[in-house]
């Protein structure tokens, strides 16, 4: 493509993957951030809730002031907190609706374009109720977000059996959950990852086209899964052609190619395109990063 993918996208990148020592003080948070919004290759920082009290006043008018956006994960309050939003314990799952609601009061106070969660472990025998709960869950954040403005609510499609087993999951599963809220509201959609796609035991095609219609999100990224053993083994989001990985150029090329052709990558609406990737084994961040852009270049060219 001779275009700049800028034409066809905003570009952004998750801020505490790029950053894992981000999270081990206030000053490590804000001076990694900083980095990052210097950086004006990227217009989105992808942020959850902040690790440390004083933050909370501070990141997001900064994000504001270099001209950024953001947008909100939920994702650490259910892990922190090992809370299940499609448990089929109902205290559990009020529990879960209630932290997330409390992400969705601070997204908006923040200005964030969308509020992202997850669903959580299931066991076969009972998936279908699991999935009812999930979808009741859903619909009452939907109807709670629905009220305070526009801001979209957003459930990121994981592995089902590898590391996160997640109940969504595989694709068609997830275009049916996705059905079932959309037809009640139209501020919900699905985000998908190209790290995971691999996770899910997919096809890049067989990942997006059952669910193209609800795609609100994106996200750029790695996994190895073809050795338990290693360390990177799962969901860790290696940088792009690392070791016996999964998704390298050529993969990322195919990815964009589909995002292309389905209408997420789109000049009027510029969607968020974003990289998820993580430093393994002490290597430096920026390096990390560095690989990301260049491999994003390198794969916009083949497309």
């Amino acid at each position: 493509m001779r275009e700049s993918i800028r034409e066809y996208c905003s570009l952004g990148i998750v801020h505490s993957m790029a950053f894992p020592d981000s999270q081990k003080s206030a000053d490590a948070y804000l001076s990694t951030l900083k980095e990052l919004l210097k950086d004006d290759y990227f217009e989105v920082i992808e942020i959850g809730a902040l690790p440390f009290a004083q933050l909370n006043t501070v990141v997001p008018p900064l994000i504001r002031s270099a001209h950024a956006d953001l947008t909100y994960s939920g994702h650490s309050r259910l892990f922190s907190q090992k809370l299940n939003i499609n448990s089929l314990d109902e205290i559990e799952r009020e529990r879960a609706v209630e932290t997330l609601k409390e992400g969705i009061d601070e997204a908006y106070s923040w200005g964030a374009l969308n509020f992202q969660f997850l669903s959580r472990e299931f066991e076969e025998q009972t998936k279908e109720k699991s999935l009812d709960a999930l979808v009741r869950s859903t619909l009452e954040l939907c109807e709670y977000a629905k009220k305070k403005g526009e801001m979209k609510i957003c459930l990121e499609i994981f592995d089902y059996d590898i590391d996160k087993r997640s109940l969504i999951g595989p694709a068609f599963l997830a275009a049916e959950y996705a059905a079932r809220v959309t037809a009640r509201y139209d501020n919900f959609g699905l985000m998908v990852d190209c790290s995971h796609i691999p996770m899910i035991h997919e096809t890049i095609d067989e990942a997006i086209d059952p669910v193209k219609e609800f795609i609100v999100h994106a996200h750029m990224g790695n996994t190895l899964i073809s050795d338990p053993s290693d360390p990177s083994y799962g969901d860790n989001h290696p940088p792009f052609g690392y070791p016996e990985s999964e998704n390298d150029t050529a993969y990322l090329a195919q990815y964009l190619k589909k995002m292309l052709s389905v209408g997420y990558l789109d000049k009027e609406k510029r969607p968020v395109l974003s990289f998820e990737v993580k430093p393994q084994h002490n290597q430096d961040p920026h390096i990390v990063i560095a690989n990301a852009k260049r491999t994003l270049r390198d794969a916009w060219r083949m497309v």
